[in-house]
This record gives C-alpha cells, sequence and structure tokens, in this order.
C-alpha cells in the first residue's frame, strides 16, 4: 500500500513516520519542511507528484488551503484512489472538497482527529465519514489504528468534532482565565480548589488545559473559526465560541517571542 502525505507538519510528520516504520510505501510533500522525518519517507516535489499511484491520500494542512490543495491534485487523481480530507474544517469546507475531488472518481473520506496527535501519532483515534469513510477503515484497520465509521455522509465526522471542540475548548478557556485572574489577586490556591469542584479534583487536569491551550494556541484558534462557521450556517448564535477563539488569539499574542 501507498500513502501521501499532504502537509508534514506536527501531524503529518507523525504520520508518515510511523506509517513508514509499520512498513507502508510513503511519500509526502511540504512547501516548508521543518520537521524531522524518517529516511523510509520519500519526499515529492510538489501535491501533485506525491498523490500519483497513491492508493491513500491524507491531505494534513491547514482547513484555509483544503480546497486549494484539492483542485491542485485533481488533474492526476484516478477512480479507486481515497482521498482523506483531515484538517480541522467545517463540514461545509470538508463538502466544497467532496465536490471538487468527485469528479475524478477518488473517493472523499471526511476525517476527524479527535485527540492530540502526540504522543500516539498514527494511532490517535480518528472519526471517519464520507462515500469512502468504509474501504478507509478496510484498509487501515489492519495497521492498528483507532478509526470510528461514523456515516457515508461528508461533513458528518467535522460535525461530531466541532461540537466536542465547543466543550473541551470552552472549558480550557474559563480555565485559563480563572487561573491568570486568580494569580491576579494572589489567590491561585484558591481559585484552583474552586475549578477542582468541578473537574472532580484532578489537579493534573488543570495544567494539562492550560499548557495545551499555550502550546496549541493556533492550531486550537483555527478549530474554533471552524466551530464558529459551523454555528453560524446552521444559525446558531455563537456567543461561548466567538469568546473562546478571542481567548485563544490573546493566548496567541501574548505567548509570541
Amino acid at each position: 500500500m501507498k500513502i501521501a502525505l499532504l502537509g508534514l507538519g506536527e501531524a503529518g510528520s507523525s504520520f508518515a513516520n510511523d506509517l513508514a516504520s509499520l512498513g507502508v510505501t510513503v511519500v509526502g510533500y511540504d512547501p516548508a519542511l521543518k520537521r524531522d522525518l524518517s529516511p523510509a519517507v520519500t519526499l515529492a516535489y510538489s501535491n501533485a507528484e506525491a498523490v500519483l499511484n497513491a492508493d491513500v491520500i491524507l491531505s494534513v494542512n491547514l482547513s484555509a488551503v483544503a480546497e486549494t490543495i484539492a483542485a491542485e491534485v485533481l488533474p492526476v487523481l484516478r477512480p479507486g484512489q481515497l482521498y482523506a480530507e483531515m484538517n480541522t474544517a467545517s463540514p461545509d469546507t470538508k463538502r466544497r472538497v467532496e465536490a471538487i475531488i468527485s469528479p475524478s472518481g477518488a473517493q472523499v473520506v471526511d476525517v476527524a482527529i479527535m485527540a492530540p496527535v502526540p504522543p500516539k501519532g498514527i494511532l490517535t483515534p480518528f472519526l471517519v465519514s464520507g462515500p469512502g469513510a468504509d474501504r478507509f477503515a478496510e484498509l487501515l484497520l489492519p495497521l492498528g489504528m483507532n478509526i470510528s465509521v461514523v456515516s457515508d455522509q461528508t461533513g458528518e465526522a467535522a460535525t461530531r468534532k466541532l461540537l466536542r471542540s465547543i466543550v473541551y475548548k470552552g472549558i480550557a478557556a474559563v480555565i485559563g482565565e480563572a487561573v491568570d485572574a486568580g494569580r491576579s489577586f494572589g489567590l491561585e490556591p484558591y481559585i484552583r480548589e474552586q475549578i477542582l469542584s468541578v473537574v472532580g479534583g484532578n489537579d493534573a487536569l488543570i495544567d494539562r488545559f492550560l499548557e495545551g491551550s499555550k502550546t496549541h494556541a493556533l492550531r486550537r484558534s483555527h478549530e474554533l473559526e471552524a466551530v464558529v462557521a459551523m454555528l453560524g450556517a446552521q444559525h446558531v448564535e455563537p456567543v461561548m465560541s466567538r469568546a473562546t477563539l478571542t481567548s485563544l488569539e490573546n493566548l496567541i499574542e501574548r505567548t509570541q517571542p
């Protein structure tokens, strides 16, 4: 089996290295490669070159370029290939990618990455939907991957991920603001006690929320942008999600050198 990785950032490079270690033929492309790759991963000179003769294509970029990359590879796609759109994007974006890819005869898979990629890498839990979801699972489950098929409708996996993000990223934002406020009054131990009464007495969990928000603020801001877009399309006012997005944007500004 040959798998193409489009995008070799934190997630894409981890997936590429793990798949190569499992004996899969891996070809990847990234216009600004910064991560270390296994010698077993072959680098292509373009997205289009990377997908040639690949059985499965994993697009792991940013939602902002998802449609552009789909259009870029469309001329060289062929029937029977699986195009997995793995970016954290709104359901509508996933469906627009499907509309771009479908004329080629390749099948689209909407893949939602349901946890931080480190430390599990390719074993990170995935929700999948879309016309190619069942075949995606059939091909990749034998590698030990953690894949749950939702439906054959593109956008269903993305919807579930983003609904979950409202909760997890919203809680993280509230905890971050509460701890900052507690520190400003010299009352951090007190505010942590209040938070512990909500999160089941798990002090380490508070620190994971705080560190996770700092470490992944940029990626999570893109995730919340997708949440806001999805809720707007459903005519649900994203009051709390907009606030969470603002919190992440402020965190990015504070942590930039």
